[in-house]
């Protein structure tokens, strides 16, 4: 069993509350129920990888997590998640909806696109948070309280970063996220997403086929630190605890300024003086 870090009740922000995970044996997941489990909850890990799922609950502790087997794509298993939590735990208060797949390295071409994977993808990412959403608010309405927060991405906000169908999920996730938020607020009920940059957990380094040292170094814009999925979890942290309780219908980005960059004119701006002749051309056309 690992040791986690005794913190002071006054320092754990989720003190007394009951989480469920979906996707809880992957990287993202997995470390943000190590560091809720250290912050006072009660969690919950739903995922099809069983045995993975089991390890993590043996090392968290049996007092602090527990694991059920849960398909996303599978009403009835996700029901049975959310009905297991409030029976072991006797309420729900965070429902992280974190479950998603890449799915396969291909060309973004529609024309290779096929059928099969486009809505395999849609129905683990979107409806997945979908059907998580929905029941989780069944148990919160009555209640009057918890948060909701969603696994989205870079790509809910850009174009161009990945396959088509990923990308088209993240977008439906984000909207998603907005609607429940308008509908679900007047419950007293906060749902919200976070959106990482790329993060160096064994599901996108292998569809990038990079290794650990060489991935941030690749690809990230905020140079001299390293996204982790330990950054996740605290991004999902705040929007599960008391802090974030008046921010809702958020998509908190955690991509070091990645989005804010538009790469073409960055480029142009490091490699070429044209850009330079371009912008003069242009405002001299504006002010003239």
């Amino acid at each position: 069993m690992v040791s986690l870090p005794i913190l002071s009740t006054a320092a754990r922000r989720l003190e007394g509350k009951v989480a469920l995970i979906t996707g809880g044996s992957g990287g993202n997941g997995s470390s943000t129920a190590k560091l809720f489990c250290q912050h006072g909850a009660k969690v919950m890990i739903a995922d099809i990888q069983d045995d993975l799922g089991h390890s993590i609950c043996k090392d968290l502790g049996p007092t602090h997590a527990s694991f059920i087997h849960c398909d996303v794509t599978n009403e009835t298993d996700v029901k049975n998640a959310i009905d297991r939590s409030v029976a072991k735990h006797g309420k729900l208060d965070i429902m992280f909806n974190n479950a998603g797949i890449l799915g396969i390295k291909k060309a973004n071409n529609i024309l290779e696109n096929d059928k099969s994977q486009f809505e395999k993808i849609l129905r683990v990412n979107v409806v997945g948070a979908f059907l998580g959403t929905k029941h989780a608010a069944r148990v919160m309405i009555p209640a009057r309280q918890g948060a909701i927060i969603n696994t989205a991405s870079v790509c809910s906000v850009m174009g161009g970063l990945a396959p088509h169908d990923y990308t088209c999920s993240k977008h439906a996730l984000l909207g998603l996220t907005r609607n429940t938020a308008v509908e679900l607020g007047k419950f007293g009920i906060p749902v919200n997403c976070v959106s990482p940059y790329a993060v160096p957990t064994p599901m996108p380094m292998e569809f990038f086929d990079m290794k650990d040292e060489d991935f941030n170094d690749a690809i990230s814009t905020l140079k001299g630190v390293s996204l982790k999925a330990e950054d996740i979890a605290k991004a999902v942290l705040y929007l599960a605890s008391d802090d974030s309780k008046y921010v809702s219908g958020h998509n908190l980005i955690v991509d070091g300024g990645f989005t804010v960059v538009n790469e073409v004119f960055q480029c142009s701006i490091n490699r070429t003086p044209a850009f330079f002749i371009f912008i003069f051309y242009f405002l001299f056309i504006i002010y003239h």
